[in-house]
């Protein structure tokens, strides 16, 4: 196996120019790497430092509390097996891990984080088998196999396994690895591995797809920079197996067809995202076009029917997945942090193959709302779903068991740079605005590029050019849609005003004319040392309509500025309550900078109203108020609590300000020690049905056949007439139903008395369950309720009367 010297890569992409005559396909455009372009902005340097200081020690640490670490020292023989951690994927942490740290070292040296992850690839060579194989859930031979493993190597891949996936992320590292310090510790560890699956599948012809896809960008870049044709025969193996009917596919993992016959985006928003990377990838190094067609059309269809405007994909929590068109649900949205990294590294290579600045729009909304929002700005806390709305039932997380989106944003972060600069012969693309200094080698020539720039948060950007002599060349300078009044390609949203501003661009203090082509203001000259590129892009506060058919979207618009989606937060506001509040279409909205606020952020200030209930009327209270809005994505960084992206104008898209009712000031208690989850009894949101999982619920699951109990606990004696629960069920693929049975007591003296009912207790879904009782004066009321055999039970709302 040759190694190619002569490489350059961006997260996730690795191109290279070793074996000219055997490979001579690829992107026709190449990014500028990040470890060529070095950033010191105030908005990017900040999180990217944060990410290799704090974030990437943090995510190693927990690696090693959870048991990940010990899993490769179990499968090495090195401790005995005992309780495997929770999920077969958990060795792919590790591997993204140390594919962030390898980036990280590339922007600055750390030789105690370089000690640390060559220690790991140590443990991870030890769990390694003699022909190639890892998967510590295996390997460590526990005393019971996880129930997602076969005890044939790949047969439950396109299942859950996982497999596939964990290698698919190893190669990622490996390649990342050995490019940023010229080691092949993890790189020989992949090669072996991948040599194994190219002999069991490529020439065995194992049936088996990949259920998550990975492997095959992971292939992709492991050709690159080994040139052994063998991986990218793999990588299109892997594509082209999907659908065809060897092993049972579903719509879940995008194999219920073959890739070449899909036109829209189905199932798992995070599988499908890597796959349609998978395809450009294997579509640009093979110059097969009906990949290319393929994807073209699935972007198509996420982009003008199922991409919320922050660029998050992935509208629902069941299967974590794609919903029908325009399903846009805001406040149970889904739009998993791992969804928008892929949704990045998709989008990139749409550029890459077709030079249009529509993806680079994309790609930015994702990046500066759908992926920022996923980490806070400590850098230690983080949001696997990114919802557009709350009622205070969402916080990011230190942990999750699942823990794949953390270590996404720490392999994620540092690539950012990467996506500024492109280049096409002796064409330039400046692709992002941020302060940096970047290094470009240009068949005409080398020369540094440089931009000053205050944005997001201003919209003047100055570049300039210093070629080493004078060279002639074009610079594409991207022109944002939103800058010309295009919310995003199509007409999934568009903006309310709809008037076009020609942006002036100069050279060297001159106005210039020019053309835009495919989104690009286009400068074909002869470049001399201190050419200065300079314009100002508009940054209008943007009012933000969504396509009739998005239903939750109705009565309202939403704030954009520049490429940032703004939200309304409850700290900002009276009673801390949003939901409630209503904002005029023609409010005029103003805005200023607060430098102390979350690490410095701009606000939109304006006035609207709120509306409140009042008790035994229908009659609303209304009163005017200021609202502020804060950019989306640094929201619930000062605790939990409302928030909304999508303003309600009209007052009938509002929540307003529910009345206190005794089960509001109660005190909640429970056979369930989670608070969260209590307070879902009583914030008085009215469930749409039994499965509405747009806000807060309690639940038992995963209990059975158990006996359970609910209590308020009144501040003074209540007389009680009247209880109505909404059951939570989630049937008939979730865990709840509705109960068993259930009854209430009250509190008398020390005991718990059964109430007289009048009638028998109602017991269904979709529906209050009303039971009316003779009247009792007390100071507690219970629910005791009985759980079904086989299923859990949950709760929306209980009311006391």
């Amino acid at each position: 196996m040759s190694i190619c010297k002569n490489n350059f890569f961006v997260a996730g992409i690795l191109l290279s120019v070793c074996n000219l005559n055997a490979q001579v396909k690829d992107y026709p455009i190449q990014p500028v790497t990040f470890n060529h372009v070095h950033v010191h902005d105030q908005f990017w340097a900040p999180r990217i430092t944060t990410n290799a200081e704090v974030t990437i020690p943090y995510v190693l640490q927990k690696c090693r509390e959870t048991g990940r670490v010990d899993n490769f020292l179990k499968a090495a023989g090195k401790m005995p097996p005992g309780k495997l951690t929770e999920y077969p994927f958990d060795d792919s942490d590790i591997f993204k891990v140390i594919e962030g740290a390898s980036y990280a070292l590339q922007v600055k040296s750390n030789p105690a984080l370089d000690k640390s992850v060559d220690s790991l690839i140590a443990v991870i060579a030890d769990a390694q088998e003699p022909d190639g194989y890892l998967y510590t859930f295996r390997t460590m031979k526990p005393e019971k196999l996880h129930p997602w493993i076969s005890p044939k190597r790949w047969e439950k891949d396109p299942d859950l396994s996982h497999e596939l996936y964990n290698a698919g992320h190893l190669y990622e590292a490996a390649v990342a690895h050995f490019l940023s310090t010229g080691k092949k510790n993890l790189l020989n560890i992949a090669t072996k591995n991948a040599d194994l699956i190219v002999k069991d599948f490529l020439h065995g012809k194992a049936p088996y797809f990949p259920g998550h896809q990975v492997i095959e960008t992971g292939l992709s870049r492991l050709y690159r920079v080994t040139g052994k044709k063998e991986y990218l025969d793999l990588a299109k193996y892997f594509l082209d197996i999907r659908g065809n009917g060897q092993v049972r596919g579903s719509q879940y993992s995008q194999s219920h067809k073959p890739v070449v016959q899909q036109n829209e985006a189905v199932g798992h928003a995070v599988r499908a995202a890597y796959m349609y990377t998978g395809m450009a990838d294997v579509a640009a190094l093979t110059g097969d076009a009906s990949y290319i067609k393929a994807i073209d059309n699935i972007w198509s269809d996420v982009v003008t029917k199922k991409m919320y405007l922050t660029g998050g994909i992935g509208a629902t929590g069941a299967g974590e997945a794609f919903g029908a068109a325009y399903e846009l649900p805001n406040m149970s949205a889904y739009a998993e942090t791992c969804a928008s990294i892929a949704n990045v590294y998709w989008n990139i290579r749409m550029f890459l193959l077709h030079g249009d600045a529509k993806y680079v729009d994309v790609m930015e909304r994702v990046l500066y709302n759908g992926v920022l929002s996923g980490i806070a700005q400590d850098g230690k806390k983080f949001f696997y779903p990114n919802p557009l709305a709350s009622m205070g039932q969402h916080s990011r997380s230190a942990w999750f068991g699942c823990a794949c989106c953390i270590s996404n944003v720490t392999r994620f972060m540092p690539s950012v740079p990467g996506y500024v600069y492109a280049q096409d012969q002796n064409n330039v693309y400046v692709n992002l605005f941020m302060t940096n200094e970047a290094d470009v080698v240009l068949p005409a020539g080398k020369l540094k590029i440089a931009q000053e720039t205050a944005y997001p948060w201003e919209g003047a950007v100055k570049i300039t050019v210093n070629p080493e002599k004078q060279i002639p060349f074009a610079l594409r300078v991207r022109i944002p849609g939103w800058a010309r009044q295009e919310a995003v390609p199509g007409d999934l949203y568009r903006f309310a005003d709809q008037q076009q501003t020609k942006i002036q661009i100069s050279i060297n203090g001159k106005p210039v004319e020019y053309t835009l082509e495919k989104g690009y203001a286009v400068f074909n000259r002869s470049w001399k040392k201190g050419d200065v590129v300079s314009f100002t892009l508009p940054m209008e506060i943007e009012k933000v309509l969504a396509n009739e058919k998005i239903k939750d979207d109705q009565g309202r618009f939403a704030l954009q500025r520049g490429p940032l989606v703004f939200c309304l937060e409850g700290p900002d506001h009276a009673d801390k309550v949003v939901q409630n509040i209503v904002v005029p279409q023609q409010a005029s909205l103003k805005e200023s900078f607060d430098p102390q606020l979350l690490n410095g952020v701009l606000l939109l200030n304006g006035t609207g109203s709120a509306t409140t209930r009042q008790l035994n009327t229908e009659a609303l209270l209304k009163k005017d108020q200021p609202v502020k809005a804060i950019p989306y994505y640094s929201w619930n960084n000062r605790g939990s609590g409302e928030m909304v992206v999508w303003i309600p104008y009209v007052e009938t898209a509002a929540r307003p300000k529910p009345a206190p009712t005794i089960a509001s000031k109660s005190k909640i208690s429970g056979s369930i020690n989670n608070q969260r989850m209590l307070s879902a009894l009583n914030d008085q949101f009215e469930p749409s049905n039994s499965e509405d999982k747009s806000a807060l619920y309690l639940h038992w699951w995963p209990k059975k056949d158990t006996e359970e109990w609910i209590q308020y606990d009144f501040s003074e004696e209540q007389t009680v007439t009247e209880s109505k629960v909404y059951w939570y069920d989630d049937s008939p693929f979730g865990g709840c139903r509705i109960p068993a049975s259930w009854e209430l007591l009250y509190k008398q003296g020390d005991q718990w008395v059964p109430v007289q009912t009048s009638a028998p207790y109602e017991n269904a879904k979709d529906k209050y369950n009303t039971v009316r009782f003779a009247p009792v004066k007390t100071t507690a009321i219970r629910m005791k309720i009985r759980l079904p055999k086989d299923h859990a039970t949950g709760v929306h709302e209980w009311i006391i009367k």
